[in-house]
């Protein structure tokens, strides 16, 4: 009952009540024998309910996501943790000063932690301040590392990158200026793809290490109804998936131009 009833509701709430609406509306217009604009109506409510159903969202988010396997301790082959940010809040309270990580920056910044203390490796974190009204990613995770125990003398960061390829820029650039070269990158599984081809465009070889994974793992044939129902969730993962798809475009274009 409990599922029936979260089903119901993700046809009540946004953006399952917009599907319905606009559907209704096309069926009207159809009654209305005003068949032109009754297609084009269904055609937008169509799409508008694939873009927000894990039916669609899941596998095109999975695509990214299944690009590259955590490799095993024993197999790593750096010589630096390099973890780049992916969004943080600015002015709001946290332990020990103000501003925090976003999600999936945070996801990031706990696995680099973890496998600091399993390997020893220094970590160094790069993102800079993308907008007016958020946090300087950089300095946020200077302050959170030393808080989890990190020694300040195994921090470096890069706190001026605005967007992957400044990642990538700057980071080669530091680690240059610290005599080191062979950087395991870790960033989120579905924006990894994007990361290793930025970092590769600098002629900086870096070894894949994923996290931050949004889709559960061997669940590319599940089914239940719930894959049906609409949902903001869906919609944003949609739109994570096709920006990382729009950003590996673009970084095969820079390098053919």
């Amino acid at each position: 009952m409990i599922y029936v009833i979260k089903f119901i509701y993700s046809f009540v709430l946004p953006p399952g009540i917009f599907v319905v609406l606009l559907a209704l509306l096309a069926l009207w217009l159809l009654w209305k024998k005003q068949r032109g604009p009754a297609v084009v109506l269904l055609s937008v409510t169509l799409l508008l309910y694939l873009t927000s159903v894990p039916l669609i969202a899941n596998p095109l988010m999975r695509s990214l996501e299944s690009r590259y396997a955590q490799p095993e301790l024993e197999q790593f082959q750096g010589d630096c943790l390099v973890v780049l940010g992916g969004g943080a809040t600015t002015g709001t309270p946290d332990i020990d000063g103000e501003g925090s990580l976003g999600g999936s920056a945070a996801n990031r910044l706990v696995t680099a932690v973890r496998l600091h203390r399993l390997t020893g490796l220094p970590v160094l974190f790069s993102g800079g301040q993308v907008f007016a009204d958020s946090g300087n990613e950089g300095d946020i995770a200077r302050r959170q590392l030393i808080g989890l125990g990190v020694d300040e003398r195994s921090i470096l960061i890069e706190n001026r990158s605005l967007n992957t390829e400044q990642n990538a820029e700057f980071t080669a650039a530091l680690m240059k200026e610290h005599g080191l070269s062979r950087p395991v990158l870790v960033t989120s599984a579905f924006h990894m793809p994007r990361a290793v081809t930025e970092f590769r465009r600098t002629g900086m070889e870096v070894q894949p290490y994923p996290t931050d994974y949004h889709i559960s793992g061997g669940a590319t044939t599940a089914w239940y109804a719930g894959m049906l129902a609409p949902s903001p969730g869906s919609i944003g993962t949609v739109g994570t998936a096709l920006k990382e798809y729009l950003g590996l475009l673009a970084a095969v274009i820079k390098e053919k131009i």
